[in-house]
This record gives C-alpha cells, sequence and structure tokens, in this order.
C-alpha cells in the first residue's frame, strides 16, 4: 500500500511521466529516421541503371535496423537501465552470430561483389560454378539459374565469386564456332562456296560481320575447316543448333562425304 502511495505522489509520478514521454518522442524520432534513412538509400539506388536495386535495399535495412538498435538503448537509458552492458551483450552475440554463420556471411559478402560489379544481370546466359544457364534472380546469398530442361538451380554466391564467370549475353552479336571436316580429294573452295551459300540463306546469320570460313587443321584423314559466323545474342542457340545439319546436307548434296575413322585388315599367308 505504501508502495502505491509512493507511485500515486506527484513529486515522483510527474518525473516518471516527463520520461516516458522523452524516450517515447526518442522512439518516434528514431523511428522516423530509420524509416527516412532506409528509403533515402534506397532511392539512391534507382537513380543509376548501373546500380542493383537489391543490394540498397540490403543497405538501407541494415541502416534502419542499426539505427533502431540505438534508438532501442536510448529508450532504455532514460529509464536509468546500464546500457554499457546491453552494447557489450549485443556485440558478443553478433560476433557468435558471425562465427556461427561463416558460409552464409561469404555468400553474403560475394553476393554484394556481384550486386556492385555486376558481371551479369537477370535474363543473361551464363556459365557460373559449372552451371549453364539463364540467370532469373540474383538475391544476396545465392543466384538462381534456369537450364535449358528446365530445371531451376540455386548456387551459392560464394561457389561463384572468384571463380570463372562465363557471360554468353553480354556482347550483343557472338560469334558461333563450328567445325566440318572434308576429304582431301574434294575441292576446298567448292566446300567454302558450299558454306557461304548455307550461312547466305539463314535468316539469323549476319553478313556485317562477315562469316570467317578457313582451314583450321590438316588432319591424317581429312582436312579440317572451321566456320565461325555471327548472330545476335537471341538468336545463338538456333544457330548454333541448327547450322551444322544444315551444312552436313549440303556438303553431302554437293558429293563431299565427312571422312571417318577406316581400319585396314591385311592378312598374308606365309
Amino acid at each position: 500500500m505504501d508502495a502505491i502511495i509512493t507511485f500515486l505522489n506527484p513529486e515522483t509520478l510527474i518525473p516518471l511521466a516527463i520520461q516516458v514521454l522523452i524516450a517515447l518522442a526518442i522512439l518516434i524520432v528514431g523511428l522516423w529516421i530509420a524509416k527516412k534513412v532506409k528509403n533515402l538509400i534506397i532511392k539512391a539506388g534507382t537513380k543509376s541503371p548501373q546500380l542493383d536495386e537489391t543490394l540498397f535495399k540490403f543497405f538501407g535495412s541494415i541502416a534502419r535496423y542499426v539505427i533502431m538498435a540505438f534508438v532501442f538503448i536510448a529508450v532504455l537509458g532514460r529509464f536509468g537501465v546500464e546500457t554499457t552492458s546491453i552494447v557489450a551483450m549485443m556485440g558478443a552475440a553478433s560476433l557468435a552470430v558471425g562465427l556461427a554463420l561463416q558460409g552464409a556471411m561469404s555468400n553474403m559478402a560475394a553476393g554484394v561483389m556481384l550486386m556492385i560489379f555486376r558481371p551479369y544481370k537477370t535474363g543473361d546466359f551464363v556459365e557460373v560454378a559449372g552451371v549453364f544457364g539463364n540467370v532469373e534472380e540474383i538475391e544476396l546469398f545465392t543466384t538462381i539459374l534456369q537450364t535449358f530442361d528446365n530445371q531451376q538451380i540455386i548456387i551459392p554466391n560464394g561457389k561463384i565469386w572468384g571463380e570463372k564467370i562465363v557471360n554468353h549475353s553480354h556482347h550483343p552479336v557472338r560469334g558461333v564456332d563450328m567445325k566440318f571436316n572434308i576429304a582431301y580429294e574434294d575441292n576446298i573452295d567448292t566446300a567454302r562456296a558450299v558454306i557461304e551459300k548455307v550461312l547466305a540463306a539463314h535468316p539469323h546469320v549476319k553478313s556485317d560481320p562477315a562469316p570467317f570460313i578457313e582451314v583450321e587443321s590438316l588432319s591424317e584423314r581429312s582436312v579440317e575447316i572451321l566456320v565461325r559466323p555471327f548472330t545476335d545474342g537471341a538468336n545463338y542457340f538456333d544457330v548454333t543448333y541448327s547450322l551444322p545439319e544444315q551444312i552436313k546436307k549440303a556438303l553431302g548434296a554437293a558429293g563431299m562425304a565427312t571422312p571417318y575413322p577406316q581400319t585396314r585388315i591385311i592378312m598374308s599367308k606365309d
């Protein structure tokens, strides 16, 4: 009863009410500042197409939580709570979480680097970590690919960053290398004319830059011709998988059969 009377005493109640109001004001202003800072960081990421919006959303969220943590400590301080121990506990907890999540933090750091340097973007065809596919989404911890057989592959960013990254969509025009063998008895100029005719008839092969058609090597059984037509990146796979058959049929129709290994057995009677 004495405690209730003491609590309701104006000399005790008024200072407490002032502290509550101050703490509430700190909380409201702190939350407003945290939200404002987050929005400013996100807005900064939308000003340039070279900046990744996902990365700035992450930085904005981190800034918001850091500000809210300081606001929470300031509010507790208004009620006489010793905040030094709380800060020490938060630091120790952060260290423990960081050690426990070393793999995740490594993936996050790699994700940040991928979003800053942007070796590829959503919609690109890439080869990363030994996987080839279309980039569906770049997240902070993982990159999601869709393969040509319609599988979804989720790759940790730590497996990607620091390794070879092949971006097949980076340049708008791509060269497509393919090789064909003709016999030594066949005429090289005739074979080149046949191949040029097939390339000229293909709707996705560019005339500028002109296709490259030259003898690359002379093997034991055949003459190897390197053919490199150029096409728009969007038509790369159509050219890759349609031209070899067309050129093979055209060379065959011109009387040029592809040489193949033969084994000759000679039997002698002593």
